[in-house]
């Protein structure tokens, strides 16, 4: 499956990223700082549209506890900050908010129902639709974010890539898996991590968001088992 609304994905954020990293510097503190809460309350909002979609709250709660236990165990948020600080070094970026720029970049280009309806329509139908108008919301966001962030949002692409394109293949081979019930319900959790990533935008209480990932597979690992029960 060639990857064509993914890679449409990764232009958009490219171009408007660029755009944003040249106004990074033009930009007075206290513009930044208000573009910044600015995108922590729509983020927020989004989050509380995505999280009020969910079918079974408590499977959400279950699997964001036991996915936030399993994230902390694997220190997944320490390991993609030392990733990120590594790669910041190899390329030779002084930029002190590069590893907090990408991974709140691909946390908020991610765990969105877009991301996951939009890959999946691209792995089943071959319909590229969704995933180009995610790609023209993402390529004007990108423009505050890395505005705020610098030059990490540009390489929130590689996580990006990775991230859809996977689910892009897991439904090309398991499209039957996705039902409305697994998406919406993998909306709901993705709703709570988007609302973690508004909370550490306002900057009312660090969360590592990361380490929540795990919710999200356990989900629809979840949602599989009842779906198996029940039809029994």
């Amino acid at each position: 499956m060639f990857p064509l609304g993914t890679l449409v994905n990764i232009g958009a954020v490219l171009v408007g990223g660029a755009i944003g990293l040249f106004l990074h510097k033009g930009f007075p503190d206290n513009i930044r700082k208000m573009i910044f809460n600015t995108m922590g309350l729509i983020t927020l909002v989004i989050g509380f549209i995505m999280a009020g979609r969910m079918k079974e709250p408590l499977a959400v709660v279950i699997s964001v506890i036991a996915g936030g236990l399993l994230g902390e165990l694997l220190r997944l948020e320490d390991r993609a900050e030392m990733g990120g600080e590594w790669f910041k070094h190899k390329i030779r970026i002084k930029d002190e908010k590069f590893t907090e720029g990408l991974v709140t970049a691909f946390m908020i280009f991610c765990v969105g129902s877009m991301t996951i309806v939009g890959s999946i329509d691209e792995g089943v139908r071959g319909d590229h639709t969704l995933l180009f108008t995610k790609s023209i919301m993402d390529g004007v966001l990108s423009v505050s974010l890395a505005a705020t962030y610098g030059a990490g949002v540009l390489f929130s692409v590689i996580p990006l890539f990775i991230y859809q394109y996977s689910i892009t293949l897991l439904a090309v081979l398991f499209g039957g898996l996705f039902d409305e019930q697994m998406i919406m319900q993998m909306t709901g959790v993705g709703g709570i991590l988007i609302l973690g990533v508004g909370i550490n935008l306002l900057e009312l209480k660090k969360i590592k968001v990361i380490n929540l990932l795990p919710s999200l597979l356990i989900v629809a690992l979840i949602t599989f088992g009842m779906r198996l029960i029940f039809s029994k």
